[in-house]
């Protein structure tokens, strides 16, 4: 078979050319720097430039007036350190507890706020997040009037139901539940406040295609709201553990860690260790494990997460 001629022959599809890139002008380059100069500038003075003169003190020792390499030494120094050993456990504990009874509380908290019988609903959403912009110093003194000893309005509250009064703040577990309680009253609200966000994208139809099914309210939301809720409880839930893993306002003013390191946790423990003993290098490789801490946690729960959606 012979070919066409070549007058008849289509001509081949060629590939567009690709567009000419425009070159910017050095009054546009210079405008674009003289916007985002300030800011650049801003970041590396107080973030970049703190971030990695921290990350190298962290392998440093002072010696002799000088700050010295010495590799991985306080990393290795944490190792068999009791008092920051101590504090991880105490952080530990204070997380199983605290942010399950906290996610607990608001999710039920979320949920009375969402139903259309409740009257002046924005009004009671303003009070339970009130705490959330308290300041934290000013709410830990609070609680440290509240449980007091001798004259606190718990335990005259204790002694109006004819108990004994409790030593709040001295005692190591009650120290701990305290410090718990305190936590969760601030944070209770906040969480509310966005997982009611989250029922507020739940379309109505979600809860009448379940009332056609006969489903009753319990098994509606465990069955169904709380599936499509559980991105929003999954923020909430990183969130809380980051905070707890954080903690130092709330402790350092009710009990400075105490008594006997019960309430004490890394970040009191780094500002002790950096402020008071002036052990910069250890401070610094502290601070360092508690982010890597963190981002390992962070991380654990969003393959959690992962994994049962795809269950």
């Amino acid at each position: 078979m012979t070919s066409p001629p070549a007058s008849l022959r289509k001509p081949a599809a060629q590939a567009p050319a690709a567009p000419a890139r425009r070159r910017r002008s050095p009054r546009t380059v210079a405008a674009a720097w003289l916007f985002a100069g300030p800011t650049t500038a801003l970041f590396v003075a107080f973030f970049a430039y703190p971030l990695g003169a921290s990350l190298y003190q962290s392998f440093t020792a002072r010696r002799d007036g000088t700050d010295v390499w010495v590799g991985l030494d306080q990393y290795r120094r944490m190792l068999h350190d009791p008092a920051f050993l101590h504090s991880l456990v105490n952080t530990g504990l204070i997380l199983a507890v605290q942010v399950p009874v906290m996610i607990g509380l608001a999710l039920v908290l979320a949920v009375l706020l969402n139903q259309s019988w409740l009257r002046l609903r924005a009004g009671w959403r303003a009070v339970f997040f009130l705490p959330a912009i308290t300041t934290l110093v000013a709410y830990a003194v609070v609680f440290q009037v509240l449980l007091r000893t001798d004259g606190g309005l718990a335990n005259q509250f204790l002694q109006v139901l004819g108990l004994g009064p409790v030593d709040w703040l001295n005692s190591p577990t009650w120290a701990r539940i305290s410090l718990i309680g305190s936590v969760t009253w601030r944070w209770t609200g906040y969480n509310a406040v966005i997982l009611l966000a989250g029922l507020h994208a739940i379309g109505r139809d979600q809860y009448e295609a379940a009332a056609l099914d006969g489903a009753g309210t319990v098994r509606t939301y465990t069955s169904v709201i709380l599936p499509q809720l559980r991105p929003v409880v999954l923020f909430c839930v990183i969130t809380s553990t980051i905070g707890t893993l954080q903690l130092f306002d709330e402790n350092y003013v009710l009990t400075r860690g105490g008594p006997g390191d019960a309430t004490l946790t890394p970040v009191v423990y780094l500002y002790k260790v950096g402020f008071q003993q002036l052990d910069f290098g250890y401070a610094a490789a502290i601070a360092w494990v508690v982010v890597l801490i963190i981002a390992a946690v962070s991380l654990l729960q969003f393959r959690l997460y992962g994994r049962d959606r795809r269950r």
